[in-house]
């Protein structure tokens, strides 16, 4: 395969695919628009696929926690709280330790409570952003019967309220590193929206602990578009590699450092 004008081989790289699978999540015009995004900490794939809609030329707002210059916060989480809370953030991206078919997050632990089989880094204020964004895309690389499980031990974060508990939002998608989910908050289920190269239906479900629908023929996930592509490996992974520079360089190459 002929080399890019980086020096990158010119194969799409998985990040680069969720990436732009991410994008294409962001900007569904059948779901709430997206004017004013957030993306926490240790979320380089988000983040680059934040950067790719932002660079696409769609007028949205970044908020990158974890952006070491130009950064909007000075007081960190807790002005996110803050603007979350007053409905001026639009999306955000939660993971969990464990998720399950109801898209309830698990960031406590494994095992009865507390959960101290297994410790996760904590849930600090995923509850808060899951009930208060209008949307919340969930991610999660590994795709496994130990994330993906049919029920969480602990529930940090629930996918779904009772009837009354007031919530702007649940989620519109899990994203893995095997496929993409859609979630259907009428019913608390996921249904399967595309594979990843190589994968299949049945090797989706032997990976997934949690039941899901799956009808008809499932698509591929798209690759992204050559010129998705190329931002990616450009201007994305400018604005990317100060905050993220092992990643870039894991994905990029080992010029992205000087980049």
């Amino acid at each position: 395969m002929s080399p890019s004008v980086s020096g990158l081989d010119t194969a799409i790289a998985p990040e680069e695919r969720i990436a732009a699978a991410l994008a294409r999540l962001i900007l569904d015009p059948d779901a709430p628009p997206a004017r004013h995004i957030a993306v926490g900490a240790a979320s380089p794939i988000p983040a680059a696929a934040c950067w790719l809609v932002k660079l696409m030329g769609h007028p949205v707002r970044l908020s990158l926690l974890h952006k070491r210059s130009g950064n909007p916060f000075t007081e960190g989480t807790r002005e996110l709280f803050d603007l979350t809370g007053q409905g001026r953030i639009d999306l955000f991206f939660l993971g969990g330790g464990q998720i399950d078919g109801q898209a309830n997050l698990n960031l406590v632990g494994t095992g009865e409570w507390p959960g101290r089989a297994v410790r996760f880094p904590g849930s600090f204020g995923s509850a808060f952003m899951y009930f208060m964004t209008p949307r919340t895309i969930l991610f999660r690389e590994e795709h496994s019967p130990r994330v993906l499980v049919e029920k969480v031990d602990n529930i940090s974060a629930p996918g779904v309220s009772p009837p009354g508990v007031f919530r702007r939002g649940t989620a519109q998608a899990l994203v893995t590193g095997k496929c993409v989910f859609r979630f259907h908050p009428d019913r608390a289920r996921f249904s399967l929206e595309s594979l990843h190269p190589g994968e299949t239906v049945d090797s989706v479900r032997d990976a997934t602990g949690f039941d899901f629908d799956a009808t008809g023929d499932i698509p591929a996930t798209p690759d992204p578009t050559e010129a998705e592509h190329a931002l990616l490996r450009g201007p994305v992974k400018a604005e990317m590699v100060e905050t993220y520079p092992d990643f870039c360089a894991r994905v990029w190459g080992s010029d992205a450092a000087a980049a």
